[in-house]
């Protein structure tokens, strides 16, 4: 029997569940709105480490032990890790988990991560080849300036558009015992709108998001009133507008039940933020902090998860190359 739902959506019968989840941030995040949503939060930017790339690897470390603690599930026990990050080869999360002696599945989604990952471990519960995965990334704002703009010491003007790294990790592990269930899960594909400015990656990935959500709803046959909330990955606040905007001249409004992860995640009238938060480690720490619990408390019923990313490198934008986009999504139910 095909689990294929048109073009680009599975439906997943068995429908795996969220064990555990936790995020970890930083003290900048740790100053914004959704203070309270997060597990841990850090005062010290290296996170006791020598540098600030070993300072990610532990905060991701930090996180993915405190995700299986409160899943009660011993690391070892776990049949695969899927992670990733932002830095050259994702050293921060193959270092973090090194020691796991676990299967481990490297992935780069850029800012998607979180989704692909989870996504790919939903369908590994759901194909009886693994019982319990966890999938997690993260970012810090120091190693992505050093590597995909200028030194701090630099001090450059930020332009309106841009968005600012989040430091932070989100974790999920997955399994067949929960309330909250991964039912459907839709993969998108490289959108290029011919961006090249790396300060405006919202522009270059909302439509990305777009092509993804309306592939959703087009499959699923389901509309956005069928979502209690629906939450893109960064698109900040700039790509926010362009999504909806797009959506409206489809003849679809999505309306305030549709939020993005990198204007939640800071108050970008008082943080100096420009247009909100970005990074592999911006959804995550939402999904693995807010979101998960807002439906563990009943906020929500349904949501919608669509993290984005724009597939760049240092290389590719100073040789003048455009910015694709990416959108991976995945339908989150809660049992009664």
């Amino acid at each position: 029997m095909s689990k294929r739902i048109g073009k680009q959506t599975l439906y997943l019968p068995s429908a795996p569940a969220v064990e555990g989840f936790a995020a970890v941030v930083g003290k900048k995040e740790g100053e914004g709105p959704l203070a309270k949503r997060f597990d841990f939060i850090s005062e010290d930017s290296y996170f006791g480490q020598a540098s600030w790339e070993k300072a990610e690897s532990h905060m991701l470390r930090q996180c993915f032990e405190l995700a299986c603690d409160k899943a009660k599930v011993p690391p070892s026990e776990l049949d695969y890790i899927l992670a990733g990050d932002l830095l050259n080869q994702c050293v921060s999360s193959a270092f973090a988990m090194r020691q796991s002696a676990v299967p481990y599945l490297g992935l780069y989604g850029a800012c998607s991560t979180m989704a692909e990952g989870l996504s790919l471990g939903a369908l590994l519960v759901d194909g009886g080849f693994a019982e319990q995965i966890c999938a997690l990334t993260g970012s810090h704002f120091c190693t992505a300036e050093r590597q995909y703009r200028f030194p701090l010491e630099y001090g450059g003007q930020r332009t309106p558009s841009s968005q600012w790294t989040v430091t932070g990790a989100g974790a999920v592990v997955l399994g067949r015992r929960g309330r909250i269930r991964v039912t459907h899960v839709t993969h998108g594909k490289i959108v290029d709108a011919g961006i090249k400015d790396p300060n405006n990656m919202g522009s270059a990935m909302a439509p990305a998001a777009f092509d993804t959500l309306r592939a959703h709803f087009r499959d699923t046959g389901r509309s956005p009133e069928d979502y209690g909330a629906i939450f893109t990955g960064d698109l900040g606040a700039l790509g926010h507008d362009i999504l909806q905007a797009l959506f409206k001249a489809d003849g679809v409004e999505l309306g305030p039940r549709t939020m993005d992860c990198g204007v939640l995640i800071y108050d970008l009238a008082t943080q100096e933020v420009n247009a909100g938060g970005s990074g592999c480690g911006c959804s995550a720490s939402v999904l693995g902090g807010h979101i998960l619990q807002a439906m563990e408390d009943g906020v929500w019923e349904r949501v919608l998860f669509a993290a984005t990313g724009a597939l760049m490198s240092p290389t590719s934008a100073q040789q003048g190359e455009s910015i694709p986009g990416i959108c991976h999504a995945l339908a989150l139910e809660r049992e009664g």
